[in-house]
């Protein structure tokens, strides 16, 4: 049970330094040629909007595992 809770906060560590989110799900819309992705992040769930084909050859075919949701502020 431990080891589960650590490698819970490793990963949303990681999230929430890196700025990225991982996808949970998505659904097409505009009649098929529009892709919605729905990424968590550290901070919550986010949507984006990809323009969709089956090939991929104009938009995307699928949805990315891994998207950069947010800018990470600079350490300086």
């Amino acid at each position: 049970m431990i080891k589960t809770i650590i490698v819970l906060a490793v990963i949303y560590a990681a999230l929430l330094f890196s700025g990225y989110g991982i996808t949970v799900g998505s659904s097409e819309n505009a009649a098929g040629l529009g892709l919605k992705c729905r990424y968590l992040t550290a901070r919550g769930i986010v949507d984006a909007q990809y323009i969709h084909t089956d090939s991929g050859i104009v938009g995307v075919a699928n949805c990315p595992i891994l998207k950069q949701i947010d800018k990470v502020v600079d350490k300086s």
